[in-house]
């Protein structure tokens, strides 16, 4: 049993799939396949895998198509139809989902970065401490991904995402509350941004 299985207010997993790969051509992330499956059902597997046993998906571009063609079975899918404006509106709207729900933290991963795996994802998830924890992935000392951002602050990092920067100006702003945890020796944070990335899915 993993630490945060172990915990009565357990850390959610919130995927933001709801990219539309504007410089792929208009090719959505969560369905581009690495090893003939698509990044969406993968990056679900990497959460569970972790520790995870509450997955929220914020789906955006295709969401249709993402949800007939992925196997995203006991996830709660959370639809974003601002997706266009960048991830902070996906952050916004999955953070928004998790009220109620009894999570002392999120664990947020991206879609388009399937050099994470679950040994990351668990780092992280064990550096947590508290509901006010906020806690980085980082790779040779600079801070990336995932990132568990715990309840305390999810009003804060919701209000202050805009555009496609996510959590980023509110970690900014906290930056020395954060934990960072080296994830450099089990991990590559490459993005699936271009068609160059696209080498990162072979």
């Amino acid at each position: 049993m993993t630490r945060n299985e172990d915990r009565k207010t357990p850390v959610a997993g919130l995927l933001l799939a709801a990219g539309g790969g504007r410089r792929l051509g208009g090719r959505p992330k969560a369905l581009l396949e690495h090893r003939g499956r698509p990044l969406v059902e993968q990056a679900v597997d990497v959460l569970r895998t972790a520790g995870c046993s509450r997955v929220h998906v914020v789906l955006g571009a295709a969401a249709g198509a993402v949800r007939e063609r992925a196997d995203l079975t006991g996830c709660v899918l959370v639809d974003n139809p601002d997706w266009e404006q960048g991830m902070g509106s996906s952050l916004r709207a999955g953070l928004g989902s998790l009220a109620g729900t009894g999570a002392s933290a999120a664990l947020v991963l991206l879609v388009d970065q399937p050099g994470i795996g679950p040994e990351a994802v668990a780092r992280v998830l064990a550096a947590q401490e508290d509901e006010m924890s906020l806690v980085c992935a980082a790779y040779e000392g600079v801070r990336g991904h995932p990132v568990l951002l715990g309840a305390g602050h999810w009003a804060g990092a919701a209000a202050a995402a805009t555009g496609d920067r996510g959590a980023r100006a509110y970690l900014k702003a906290h930056e020395d509350t954060i934990t960072l945890v080296e994830c450099g020796d089990v991990a590559r944070p490459h993005d699936i941004d271009t068609e160059d990335d696209l080498v990162h899915l072979e």
